[in-house]
């Protein structure tokens, strides 16, 4: 059911229009509780008259909204030139049913929680995009664009429901096709020593103010500004952002962080309040709870992701305490975090709940991808901390006929840094028959 419309947004060049959608919570149980979902149409100036076809958006994640545009650049201004485009607030995030603490919070029980949160996957996203098709595009085959998680999704709708995809554009998103995330983790976890190893080649002086700063927290009560407890291990967590090269969060922005660590000319070691505001404002695991609760899910067909990273953690001597330089510590999600960041903390029974969760639904079917005729295109970024290279190889050969640019040049925010160019490419690539 199509719900009311929201007003239209006029902006310098192009103009949005919001939509909701009610949907079942559970596919497979379609009488039970209702959600909504919000998805945001944008059309150029130049072309909305016109009837052009639909490129529907999939944010990376798990547990973000789409993107809120403000100025026609980057690849949105490339995909208005000849699309309609849809930025989908997937289930949970955004103006889409938001799963929050607060949301999280009015459940009876942590079962309960657990047992909402399993409707939050990439296979009811996709049956939410179908729903949507039937209705504001009347029912045709529309094209879509994935970033990270985004062509995760993506490589689900290429399983399970083809018919409704004109053409698919993954970007730095070729999922692993595996059944539980063990294998996932020891892959990352030697991407991000590679990552650590790369920063220390750039600024060779900051394993001395790195180790001062962990051995200030190893030693001394801190507080943020929020009051949460920042512990050394909490503070390591900034090297998820050791995979990006867009300005103001990448393994640069960690370099300035620690040059106003501690407040200068002070009698005694103090961490400055610039310096904990800014490690506070660079995690998002507070207002963005389904990427910690589902994150290993996402690899789960049929098995328990028990938490995998913190055991596949211990395989790897790189991160222990007296290890030198000090390692940081990359895009993995840990059952302490549920004690620590204080929006965590109310769903800290249900995350454990779902991480011994062993009846995870397929969300891939080989035997259809090997048989795929939907024109496919994905960029393989050689170097990506967040999503294995030689996995996505392996994905990418068990794609029919998918198109394929593997690069060194970008990083996995290529889509951020240079997205004008990055989608042009790969519409070209699609429509060259010889490529």
């Amino acid at each position: 059911m199509h719900s009311p419309e929201t007003t239209v947004q006029y902006f310098r060049g192009f103009t949005c229009q919001g939509h909701y959608f009610d949907v079942p919570l559970d596919y497979e149980n379609p009488d039970s509780q209702r959600i909504k979902v919000f998805a945001r149409e944008v059309v150029s100036n130049e072309t909305k008259e016109k009837k052009l076809p639909w490129l529907v958006f999939l944010q990376g994640g798990p547990g973000f909204a789409s993107p809120r545009p403000e100025s026609m650049d980057g690849w949105l201004k490339r995909a208005l030139r000849d699309h309609r485009v849809l930025l989908l607030d997937q289930r949970g995030t955004g103006l889409s049913t938001p799963v929050t603490h607060e949301t999280m919070e009015l459940f009876p029980s942590p079962e309960a929680q657990a047992d909402y949160l399993k409707n939050f996957r990439a296979d009811s996203i996709v049956r939410d995009c179908e729903v949507i098709r039937g209705v504001i595009a009347e029912g045709a085959p529309w094209a879509v664009l994935g970033q990270s998680y985004g062509g995760f999704c993506i490589t689900t709708y290429l399983s399970f429901a083809p018919d409704g995809l004109s053409k698919a554009i993954i970007l730095g998103g070729l999922p692993p096709l595996v059944n539980n995330p063990d294998e996932v983790y020891k892959a990352t976890y030697r991407r991000v020593i590679d990552k650590n190893n790369r920063y220390y080649q750039r600024f060779p002086g900051d394993g001395p103010a790195i180790e001062k700063v962990v051995n200030h927290l190893r030693s001394h009560h801190i507080e943020l500004p929020t009051t949460e407890v920042l512990s050394a291990r909490r503070f390591l967590q900034l090297g998820i952002a050791f995979g990006f090269n867009s300005a103001g969060g990448n393994m640069n922005a960690i370099h300035y962080l620690l040059e106003g660590a501690f407040v200068a000319n002070s009698e005694k070691d103090k961490l400055s309040y610039s310096f904990l505001r800014n490690v506070e404002r660079m995690m998002s695991y507070n207002s963005n709870p389904i990427y910690s609760l589902l994150h290993e899910s996402i690899y789960c067909q049929g098995n328990a992701s028990n938490w995998s990273a913190d055991r596949m953690l211990h395989q790897f001597p790189e991160f222990n305490s007296d290890h030198r330089p000090t390692f940081f510590t990359g895009e993995m999600i840990y059952p302490w975090m549920f004690d620590e960041y204080e929006c965590l903390k109310p769903m800290k029974e249900a995350a454990q709940l779902l991480a011994t969760y062993d009846k995870w639904p397929k969300l891939y079917d080989v035997g259809v991808l090997r048989k795929n005729t939907v024109p496919c295109v994905a960029t393989i970024y050689y170097n990506d901390m967040y999503v294995d290279r030689k996995f996505a190889e392996e994905t990418a050969d068990n794609i029919h006929g998918i198109k394929i640019w593997i690069t060194n040049e970008y990083e996995h925010d290529a889509i951020r840094q240079d997205g004008e160019r990055v989608l042009d490419r790969c519409l070209s690539i699609l429509s060259d028959p010889t490529s």
